[in-house]
């Protein structure tokens, strides 16, 4: 489908944004007192909640969970929701998936042993399939991605001498401190927006260049001071802003030129492939992160290692990699992290599944693009494998900067809380959908006629013009 046959112009008008969106909180509260309560009793917890992102609340207070189970989630209230948000990835083999409950449940149960410090059989089979799906060759686990993250950078500026870690510009890694840089209006890096207690400068210890100009990151490489480059081969949490055609292959290319190594992080870039991108584009990485949605909801976050790479690391006698070295965690993993993983890996996140939830994230994709188009809105959806997000811009931004100057957080607060009104939810930071294994048609349908209504809502007699 092509966009580019008529001006897509349609205005917003504010005020009218202003009063649909008070009138749509009003409801809100109206049919989740008890949720407004629980929130309103949670005086023991920093910012009324366990962890402060959940104040990310469209509705003024967040919904409290009941249960959760697929792609649906049940609130204290008694409402049932259409997920599409699935954890930001964490439940991306949907809720309590029955493969996964059942591996947990023996381990609880029947086996025994859920902090030993001890290996057991299953991290091997988890590390072969591993290697099987991104073609690294050894593997070692932790419970976040932000933990692998970091303990991958430890590894790198060992192995190189090298103080710096180049990033992309608005790139999700997690809480990293290194990461937390942007592009500023000067082209040059500083800290980005909200970074909250830095220990140092970040432009101390990192480098950051715009996604897909590979003049600039050559121009950030050639200091010779970058140990490794550390990227999502797609932006994720700032929209989806994809690779142009030869950027990840131009990456790679100047990162041996410059010798610094390359880290791909693929935590949320798994939704492209059983592999993710690092294998459905035939990626070359020196190390590969990914956490998250590989345990079906259990916390865990692995890191994966080439064979010259490993063998680099293991060979330095001088390391501490065994006791006190900042390479591990007492819990990373236990033999229940593992057993989720394997049963996520080996019965629910399979090659077969991916097929299906990449072919209903198409339907997905399809859908929005019609009601941009019939509504005229300047808006566009990227799809990255199972998971696709619209951007209030089009053409859809090509770097960070561009896709974080075309937010909208006004606009984005009132169709996530008008959607949750009408039983669809997204993930609540961005606009982003992503299929699970029991993500159906009919389901992207459910969103896409409550969307259309949000819309045409919010358009008002335009929408009844066009």
């Amino acid at each position: 489908m092509t966009h580019d046959a008529e001006p897509h112009n349609t205005v917003i008008d504010r005020t009218r944004l202003a009063e649909l969106a008070e009138r749509q909180r009003a409801v809100f509260a109206e049919r989740n007192p008890r949720s407004q309560a629980a929130y309103e009793r949670a005086d023991h917890l920093f910012g009324r909640v366990p962890m402060t992102w959940m104040n990310k609340k469209a509705g003024g207070f967040p919904l409290y969970l009941d249960r959760a189970v697929g792609n649906r989630i049940w609130d204290i209230d008694g409402h049932e929701y259409v997920d599409f948000a699935l954890g930001d990835t964490g439940s991306m083999a949907g809720h309590s998936a029955p493969a996964v409950v059942a591996a947990i449940s023996e381990r609880i149960s029947a086996t025994g042993g859920l902090t030993t410090m001890l290996p057991t059989e299953d991290a091997e089979w988890v590390g072969a399939e591993l290697t099987r799906r991104f073609g690294m060759d050894k593997w070692s686990f932790s419970l976040t991605a932000t933990d692998a993250n970091r303990w991958a950078i430890r590894l790198v500026r060992a192995i190189t001498g090298k103080p710096k870690i180049l990033f992309h510009s608005y790139c999700y890694h997690g809480s990293v401190d290194e990461s937390l840089i942007v592009v500023g209006p000067d082209g040059e890096g500083m800290s980005r927006p909200g970074n909250v207690g830095s220990p140092v400068d970040v432009t101390e210890t990192s480098r950051v260049a715009e996604m897909n100009d590979l003049v600039g990151l050559e121009r950030e490489l050639a200091h010779g001071d970058v140990a490794a480059v550390l990227i999502e081969p797609a932006l994720t949490n700032i929209g989806i802003v994809l690779p142009e055609p030869g950027y990840l292959e131009g990456v790679r290319e100047l990162t041996r030129k410059y010798d610094a190594l390359l880290i791909i992080d693929e935590t949320h870039t798994f939704s492209a492939g059983p592999g993710g991108m690092t294998k459905r584009d035939n990626l070359d990485p020196d190390i590969v992160v990914i956490g998250k949605s590989i345990a079906g909801g259990i916390p865990t976050g692995t890191y994966g290692l080439s064979a010259e790479f490993a063998e680099r690391v293991l060979e330095r006698t001088d390391l501490d990699l065994i006791d006190m070295g900042g390479v591990g965690g007492t819990l990373a993993g236990n033999p229940l992290q593992v057993a989720a993983m394997r049963a996520t890996l080996e019965k629910v996140l399979t090659d077969d599944a991916f097929a299906t939830m990449i072919a209903t994230a198409t339907v997905f994709t399809d859908g929005m693009n019609e009601i941009f188009d019939r509504y005229r809105l300047p808006w566009a959806i990227n799809q990255l494998g199972a998971r696709a997000e619209y951007r209030f811009a089009r053409p859809y931004p090509l770097n960070g900067t561009e896709a974080n100057a075309a937010a909208d957080a006004e606009l984005e607060d009132y169709i996530h809380v008008a959607l949750m009104n009408r039983g669809i939810m997204l993930t609540p930071f961005h606009n982003m959908a992503l299929m699970c294994p029991t993500t159906t048609v009919a389901d992207v349908a459910s969103h896409h006629a409550a969307f259309d209504e949000v819309i045409r809502e919010l358009l008002g007699a335009s929408a009844a013009r066009d």
